[in-house]
């Protein structure tokens, strides 16, 4: 999944981006601005945006936000913990809010359940063939068996898992995998495709990972 992060204060936004990057692929900005321009550019699983920024404030970037027909999650963060703050946001279409100073763990918790609550229509249980992707627990197996995927590489067959039979660009699955930072114009999807295939198609039969010449990669899920 896809982070946009909008904080103002660098040691808080540098300590999140870090963090989350465990778990996520990250971007981040400073400003309203620039969270509008990330925003026209990108698509994101959720938003966690400060309340107070510079040249644009929170709520105008979430009003943007819906006003554009998406429904992104968004999680608030607010500084004064007042309530009207917290009712302004809700009622501009905030899913979620946080008042600083806040536990990481909390913020991970309420990623997962927004981001939940908004797929809620996919499920969260993946399957092509043998080949299994749990999408809350962030697990793989085939044939029963556990496969150990690193993040990068468990961002990208997921990905695929949610789109089989469909041929997904090289620039489509840099997004999902790598923040904005990512130049492009190396190997690197390509290596990685490889390390996917190795530990999910090698040994078996059946291969699920194809390549699509001069276009990118598909998850082929086999006539059942």
């Amino acid at each position: 999944m896809k982070i946009l992060i909008v904080e103002d204060e660098r040691d808080i936004r540098t300590l999140l981006v870090k963090r989350l990057q465990k778990h996520y692929s990250v971007d981040s900005c400073e400003d309203g601005e620039s969270a509008l321009d990330h925003l026209s550019v990108y698509t994101y699983d959720a938003v966690v945006l400060d309340i107070m920024l510079p040249k644009m404030n929170g709520i105008q970037v979430l009003k943007y936000i819906r006003n554009s027909g998406s429904d992104t999650p968004v999680i608030m963060l607010t500084a004064k913990g007042d309530i009207e703050d917290r009712v302004a946001g809700l009622d501009a279409g905030a899913d979620d809010y946080l008042v600083k100073p806040f536990s990481f763990d909390e913020l991970l918790a309420r990623l997962r359940v927004i981001t939940r609550r908004n797929t809620s229509t996919k499920k969260t249980t993946l399957t092509a063939g043998d080949l299994v992707v749990d999408t809350v627990s962030k697990t793989v197996s085939r044939a029963g068996v556990p496969i150990s995927l690193t993040s990068k590489e468990y961002m990208l067959l997921e990905y695929l898992m949610y789109h089989p039979n469909i041929t997904l660009t090289r620039n489509q699955l840099e997004q999902q995998a790598w923040d904005s930072s990512f130049e492009g114009g190396s190997n690197v999807v390509d290596v990685y495709i490889r390390y996917l295939r190795k530990k999910i198609d090698s040994g078996y039969d059946v291969k699920y990972i194809k390549t699509v010449y001069g276009m990118g990669y598909r998850l082929e899920v086999p006539n059942e």
